[in-house]
């Protein structure tokens, strides 16, 4: 139930600023050439806030002028921001129109900022007994938190809301009370807002400050508790600590007052709102407004007027339904509303042919054109079981046809075999959206797609490979358009029907707007692929690679049923044998995967811990990395964990692998993802099978069912050899490490005698492991903390390691250095192929936000050309075994490695074609190492 006496104020800013930062890359622009990016995404946040929480108080906050007393008190005070935005300027006032046409108060008062403004109504309304949610981003807020203050940090990215009470504050910042947050805040400074902070000061060393005297006055009174350098930098900057706090500290008496009528969400004027969203090319949130404020007297028609205090209501009054989903009879605005073009509003000739003069005069139209879209629709969205409804085709914007396919098999392939000469033609373009789903439904026809290939899904994850791919966002993005979504045509969830219950008239529309959208969308992504310099990594990478997918999917991996089920049988004994022994070590019985019940055995009962961690909710917390650190200590946990792995091993894989068998192949036929990671890596999906575990016994025992097709075939695995090492050596040109790889050395003994000094071969087991964390950790950014977490190493010996690593080869170090520089200038970072990765971070005034973006810019490159080159190797081997008429067949791609059914009669021959095609993909300065095993399973190839 929704309590009556919550207030919400939003901070402006700080939400319109991170709604123009989001769209940064593909910011929704309308057909005025207005970016409506930070009014769309500010009023989204608005929405979902009062679609989500109801309040019946509402404000939203707004900076005038800046901080008047806080650059007087110093005159450097935020000195270091860019200046904002152009389109966030025109874009402020344009909100407030908005806010002021809903009767939502717009607080604001020359020489404060939205911070101070909150801070002040949240205090007030507080003592009058409100509860109070912050809407903002911005971890400032914190200090403000109370019983009944509470910071309310929207939805971002598919990530949830959070709301931080004080439990939420005490974990995030290490303090008892959530006023230490202005001493936190004091002590290490805030470089958006250039608060200098005390030198040498950061996130650790103030909870550790927090933790040992309670305040910045505390810690500067007591300087005779420090020692060495950083005794004497906090004494020597003890005023500029006293005024880091004072610049950190949110006022609460400001020149507003709250008053609680003036605060109630109220009826918004309709039609003012309406006409501003018009204006913006509003559709979507105009169809939200009016049935979130949907009232029978909403919109007067012409000729008559409305009274403003007739239409003024209180939420829930009777006079709207504020959270209403049900659009009235007067929905006619957001019907008729012409801000996307949709398939109602937008002049368009679609026609179905479906007799035989009328294939026959289309067939002559089609084979005329040099480039021509064409979309399947289908039975089901799994190409094995899909059967074709219908194709549409479209060759010129805003006009199409669409063939229906009749039900009975035999006349739907004599349909089709009179339009294989167009699918088979060498010369006509093909276009599609996911063509690899159009590929595999025609092969089940018999029919193979020939010519060049434009996929729109290809094409843009290659210009924008973080942006969502579906047709929908391009359309909507590029083409200002919104598709008719499939749900109108054949519903959702239990009444689901099949295409084939849709009327031709209807399907002729969906069908052939599909393909004229993504006719329309290629012409784009043509000219942004020239823009990047992209075209040879679409059409000589991934288009070739697509067919290789498709090939592979059709083939699918044959899989050990038996093998599965006795796996399965023994895992169940183990995991009851675990239980038991759990179950013995707790004195009694309970549900292990209960984390509430674990929680209260290991924390409560036997008190593993002396301050236990709990989760927001208050239970003991029992996550993986949280158990881990008892484990070595306190074998139940242990034994919990291992119960874990076996558990999820045997539902995610072992008893779930043999539902995923076809019942026409006899095989598993996952589906490879080329659009999904920003790298560039491929991702496998239903089943994923790159993500089987094989660090433990029971897990690599689940490789053993992946098996040959027949006892003519083996399984072959081929394994690039610590590519990414290679790719670094190479990139950074690190002279000591590309001697070592063209010496064919153990790079991670030859690391660790260089690090640790000694001869090679006196290197030790130990030695050699902590070099090789080193080496692969620094791709990640590997720090002091996080190499002591996974060796035996304390913080010091780790940052010792690193510092002597960096040492040895000085020019890994210069390249990471160069490319976190690269980034900042050009916003993106690229691979050895040019695949780009931007990354809109890499100047964020947050340190987390950019760090992971530095990481990135090191990562990216490397992790990416990895993908690449392995891409490479895919389409020469996969075009060399066709042309050689190869009765082997290539099955899976697991990161770096390819399995492959090899005919026993040609595994000589393909182990040398494979090995020749891998270590060749690419030429770098450091030679490429191919691994390759063969076996009776996947286990043992590997």
């Amino acid at each position: 139930m929704v309590k009556e006496n919550r207030l919400f104020l939003l901070d402006a800013y700080a939400l319109i600023f991170r709604a123009y930062y989001a769209l940064i890359k593909n910011p929704r622009v309308n057909s005025k050439g207005q970016d409506t990016s930070a009014i769309m995404g500010f009023m989204n946040s608005l929405f979902d806030v009062i679609k989500r929480e109801k309040p019946n108080l509402l404000a939203v906050c707004f900076d005038k002028g800046g901080s008047q007393a806080r650059t007087e008190m110093f005159k450097d005070y935020k000195a270091n921001r860019d200046e904002t935005p152009q389109v966030i300027r025109e874009s402020v006032p344009v909100i407030q129109d908005i806010l002021r046409a809903m009767e939502i108060p717009v607080m604001e008062v020359q020489g404060m900022e939205a911070d101070d403004i909150i801070g002040t109504l949240a205090k007030q309304a507080e003592k009058e007994g409100f509860e109070v949610y912050m809407v903002t981003p911005d971890k400032d807020f914190a200090q403000l938190v109370s019983e009944n203050i509470f910071m309310y940090k929207p939805s971002r990215m598919g990530n949830g809301i959070e709301k931080w009470g004080i439990p939420e504050v005490q974990k995030k910042f290490g303090v008892e009370r959530p006023e230490q947050v202005i001493d936190y805040l004091g002590m290490m400074g805030d470089s958006s807002d250039n608060i200098p902070g005390l030198p040498g000061v950061g996130e650790k060393t103030a909870k550790k400050f927090l933790k040992q005297f309670g305040s910045m006055e505390a810690l500067l009174e007591n300087t005779d508790q420090l020692k060495g350098k950083m005794k004497e930098k906090i004494e020597e900057n003890a005023e500029l600590g006293r005024l880091s706090k004072k610049l950190a500290t949110i006022f609460i008496d400001c020149d507003v007052q709250f008053h609680a009528e003036n605060f109630k969400l109220s009826q918004p004027d309709v039609e003012k709102v309406v006409e501003i969203f018009k204006d913006l090319e509003f559709r979507r949130l105009t169809e939200q407004f009016i049935k979130m404020f949907n009232s029978p007297k909403e919109v007067a028609k012409e000729g008559e007027t409305t009274s403003k205090k007739e239409n003024t209501k209180e939420a829930g009054s009777g006079q709207f339904s504020l959270f209403g989903n049900d659009a009235s009879a007067n929905d006619v605005d957001a019907e008729n509303f012409q801000g996307y073009k949709t398939l109602e509003n937008t002049d368009h000739s679609y026609q179905y042919v479906n007799t035989n003069m009328g294939i026959k005069i289309f067939l002559d139209k089609l084979h005329q054109q040099k480039s021509v879209c064409f979309d399947t629709e289908t039975t089901s969205l799994k190409t094995l079981d899909a059967e074709l409804v219908g194709i549409a085709f479209s060759w010129e914007k805003g006009k199409g046809y669409f063939i229906p396919f009749p039900e009975k098999r035999d006349e739907a392939q004599a349909l089709i075999e009179q339009l294989r000469p167009f699918f088979e033609d060498e010369n006509i373009e093909k276009i599609g959206q996911n063509l690899k789903y159009d590929i595999k439904v025609l092969a089940n026809y018999k029919i193979e797609v020939k010519g060049p290939l434009f996929d729109t899904m290809l094409a843009h994850y290659i210009i924008n490979p973080d942006m969502r791919h579906n047709m929908d966002v391009l359309a909507e993005t590029y083409l200002n358009y919104s598709p008719k979504p499939i749900a109108d045509l054949i519903g959702k969830g239990k009444n689901q029907k099949s295409m084939r219950d849709v009327s031709l008239e209807e399907i002729t529309e969906y069908a052939v707007e599909d393909a004229d959208i993504t006719f329309q969308l290629k012409k784009y992504f043509e000219e942004e692929l020239k823009d990047a310099s992209n075209e040879h990594l679409f059409g000589e990478l991934e288009i070739p690679l697509l067919r290789v997918l498709a090939a592979m999917e059709v083939e699918g991996i044959q899989v050990d049923k038996d093998k599965l089920i006795d796996l399965s049988e023994g895992l169940t004994k183990d995991i009851e044998q675990l239980e038991k022994e759990v179950y013995e070590a707790a004195g009694e019985e309970f549900n292990i995967g209960s984390p509430k019940q674990l929680g209260e055995i290991l924390f409560g009962k036997l008190e593993i811990a002396k301050k236990p961690k709990k989760t927001k909710s208050g239970q003991y917390s029992t996550a993986e990395d949280v158990l881990s650190f008892y484990a070595k200590d306190y074998p139940i946990v242990q034994k919990v964990l291992d119960w874990r792995g076996l558990s999820k091993l045997k539902s995610t894989y072992v008893d779930a692998l043999p539902k995923q068998i076809h019942k026409k192949t006899g095989r598993i036929h996952t589906e490879f993802m080329q659009s999904v990671a920003a790298t560039g890596r491929l991702s496998s999906n239903n089943p994923n099978l790159q993500n089987i575990p094989i660090r433990t016994e029971r897990g690599r025992e689940v490789r053993k069912a992946f098996v040959p097709k027949d006892e003519n075939h083996v399984l072959l695995a081929a394994d690039y050899s610590q590519i990414e090492l290679r790719i670094i050596a190479a990139l950074s040109e690190e002279e000591t490490m590309i001697e070592a790889f063209n010496n064919g050395e153990d790079i991670h003994a030859s690391t660790a005698a260089k690090v640790f000094k000694v001869p090679i071969e006196e290197v030790t087991r130990e030695q050699r492991s902590n070099a090789k964390t080193v080496n692969f950790g620094i791709i990640y950014g590997v720090s002091a903390f996080g190499l002591s977490n996974q060796t035996d190493l304390s913080r010091n010996e780790s940052k010792e390691l690193i510092e002597t690593y960096y040492q040895t080869y000085p020019k890994l170090r210069d390249y990471i250095d160069d490319q976190v520089e690269f980034a900042r200038e050009h916003g993106y970072v690229k691979t050895v192929l040019g695949r780009r990765r931007y990354l809109k971070d890499i100047n964020a005034r947050n340190h987390v936000v950019k760090n992971a973006a530095e990481r990135n810019a090191v990562n990216a490159p490397i992790q990416g050309s990895a993908a690449d080159i392995i891409k490479v190797a895919m389409i020469r081997i996969f075009d060399k075994m066709n042309q050689q008429n190869y009765k082997s067949k290539m099955l899976l791609q697991v990161h770096d490695e390819l399995i492959f059914d090899t005919h026993k009669d040609e595994l000589e021959q393909l182990k040398k074609l494979i090995k020749e095609e891998m270590e060749n993909a690419y030429k770098l300065s450091v030679p490429l190492k191919v691994d390759i095993g063969t076996g009776q399973n996947w286990l043992e190839a590997h």
